[in-house]
C-alpha cells in the first residue's frame, strides 16, 4: 500500500524520539496509512557550548534535509513538540510542507528568534499553565494566523494530554486525505 504521505514527527529539547507524545503520534499516522519518521535530535541537544538550547541550528539544518528528500516524494506533514515545533515552523518557509502540528511551541524563543511558519494548514495545542511559554503568547501569534489552537489546562509537557494531541494530530490529517 502507497502511503498518503509522510510524517516528521519532532522532538522537544531534552527529549527523545520515543517520547510519549511524538509516539502517540506515530501511532495515528500508521493508522491512518502516513509514513512517518522521528529523527534523534539528542546529539544537536548536548552541545551545550552551541546555546542554551543546544545546537539548534543544527537541528534545524538536519530537519530541512529531510525535509526536502520527503517533500519531492509526497504530501508532507511537520509535527513537533516545544522546540521540534519551532523548527518544524522554520523549515515550512523553506520546504514545501501541507501541514503543521505545533505542541507547546516557543514562539518567542529568543527575542531575535520569534517562531515562523508558512501560511499552512496548522493546528496548535498548548497548556493554559506552561511554565515555559505564556498561553497569551501564543494565542497572539495564532490568532492573525487563523490557525486553530486548542489551550488545555496542563503545563509545558502537555503530558495529561496526550491523547488529545493525538486525536487533534487525527483530524488533522483526515481532514489533509486526497
Amino acid at each position: 500500500m502507497t502511503a498518503r504521505g509522510h510524517c516528521i514527527l519532532s522532538h522537544g529539547f531534552e527529549s527523545g524520539p520515543d517520547a510519549t507524545k511524538v509516539t502517540a503520534l506515530a501511532e495515528v499516522a500508521d493508522r491512518l496509512g502516513w509514513s512517518h519518521e522521528r529523527p534523534d535530535y539528542t546529539g544537536f541537544d548536548a552541545r551545550r557550548e552551541a546555546g542554551r538550547h543546544g545546537d539548534v541550528a543544527a537541528r534545524l539544518g538536519h530537519l530541512q534535509t529531510l525535509a526536502a528528500a520527503r517533500a519531492a516524494r509526497g504530501p508532507l506533514v511537520l509535527a513537533g513538540s516545544s522546540l521540534g515545533a519551532w523548527i518544524s515552523g522554520r523549515v515550512s518557509l523553506q520546504v514545501p510542507v501541507r501541514a503543521l502540528f505545533l505542541m507547546a511551541p516557543p514562539v518567542n524563543l529568543a527575542a531575535a528568534h520569534p517562531l515562523q511558519a508558512a501560511e499552512i494548514p496548522t493546528v496548535i495545542i498548548h497548556g493554559w499553565g506552561d511554565e515555559l511559554i505564556p498561553a497569551a503568547d501564543v494565542v497572539a501569534w495564532a490568532a492573525p494566523r487563523g490557525d486553530r489552537l486548542l489551550l488545555v489546562d496542563d503545563d509545558h509537557r502537555l503530558s495529561t494530554h496526550v491523547e488529545t494531541s493525538a486525536a487533534l494530530f487525527e483530524a488533522l490529517l483526515s481532514s489533509l486525505a486526497p
